[in-house]
């Protein structure tokens, strides 16, 4: 089959392999979309991060080459002998992360700060492929969610996720820095949970105008004002809770004084590299600062993936707006990764199909 495998920094190459063997507590799910996120951008640019490099994963026993994506969904074809919650046909996304089971965190069922955390598709063979062989247990029902939507919903998972972490209830004024995907998918997490008025900063027009198309209330464009001065214009003193999704220097820091005193800070980006800051800007205010990674990728109540399908089932997560291409998987990295790492292109979400 084919599949997308990375080797290395801007070194990825669609390659015919042999797929993985299904195992009797496995599925394969044969790919109807993958996105391209922006763990992927920074593996590309600056990595290997999460890919394992010369050592082996220490769960997955992986290292590169290996085939990447994680955002994936499509329908399973074949069940291990051991496997009864899935049949073949069924509609599905995965919850891709890897983790140990052992560790203090996972065995307080905080699996997604795993010692040891990986993902399917950065720490294991992953869904720019035709196909992809999960563990039964890390599989999710799409249940009536259009399967091409299905491969949102580990992203729009992180964006709930953050917004939890963060404690967001209705009525908190809310601040994002960066509607890429993730900012895109935080300001929909922010709608649904009642915040307002949710003011979204971001230099590129057309991603500032799917922010407006997501629920944003006040839009800002940094290279003409001061994102500060117009938050502090529209709420006194400050929001009561900042996001940054953009993960630059200059945002990082916006976050933390965008906020009121006693305000929050929620950090959801990766960093290719240290930055500097100024800790009174925390300390004086009484301001916090919290990071946010992954999700629980579950089913059940209180998981994210479980929570997010049946909010695109009701309508309160929208993931068209965020979509604007759909790719062979042949052209990856220079319809996908190329125009995405553009910063005078107008993509935002990229679907890989097979």
């Amino acid at each position: 089959m084919d599949a997308a495998r990375y080797y290395g920094q801007e070194d990825i190459r669609v390659e015919d392999i042999e797929p993985d063997s299904v195992g009797p507590e496995q599925v394969r799910i044969d790919i109807e979309a993958c996105g391209i996120c922006g763990s992927d951008l920074h593996e590309y640019t600056a990595g290997p991060i999460f890919v394992p490099g010369d050592a082996p994963h220490p769960v997955s026993g992986a290292t590169a080459p290996l085939t990447m994506g994680h955002e994936f969904s499509g329908i399973v074809s074949e069940v291990g002998a051991d496997v009864t919650d899935f049949s073949e046909g069924d509609a599905v996304t995965a919850n891709p992360i890897i983790y140990c089971g052992s560790c203090p965190r996972c065995e307080a069922g905080q699996y997604h700060q795993c010692e040891a955390l990986g993902f399917t598709g950065l720490a294991a063979n992953g869904g720019f492929a035709e196909n992809v062989v999960v563990d039964a247990e890390r599989t999710v029902s799409l249940g009536e969610v259009p399967v091409e939507h299905g491969a949102l919903v580990e992203p729009l998972s992180v964006a709930l996720h953050a917004a939890r972490v963060a404690d967001v209830s209705a009525g908190d004024s809310v601040a994002v820095f960066g509607s890429g995907p993730i900012g895109l998918c935080q300001i929909q997490a922010l709608r649904a949970a009642g915040a307002g008025p949710i003011i979204v900063s971001e230099p590129r027009d057309e991603r500032r105008a799917r922010a407006d198309a997501s629920g944003a209330d006040v839009l800002i464009d940094p290279t003409e004002q001061d994102p500060l001065e117009a938050i502090r214009a529209e709420t006194g003193e400050g929001v009561d809770i900042a996001f940054d999704v953009a993960g630059v220097e200059a945002t990082y820091n916006q976050a933390i004084n965008s906020t009121r005193p006693g305000g929050r800070v929620a950090e959801v980006s990766i960093f290719e590299e240290a930055l500097e800051t100024q800790p009174n800007d925390l300390v004086i205010p009484e301001r916090s600062i919290v990071g946010s990674i992954a999700y629980q990728g579950g089913p059940r109540s209180g998981e994210e993936f479980g929570m997010v399908i049946d909010m695109l089932e009701d309508g309160q997560l929208d993931p068209d707006p965020l979509i604007t291409d759909r790719i062979d998987l042949a052209d990856i990295s220079e319809d996908g990764f190329e125009p995405l790492l553009d910063p005078d292109s107008d993509q935002v979400k990229i679907l890989v199909k097979p």
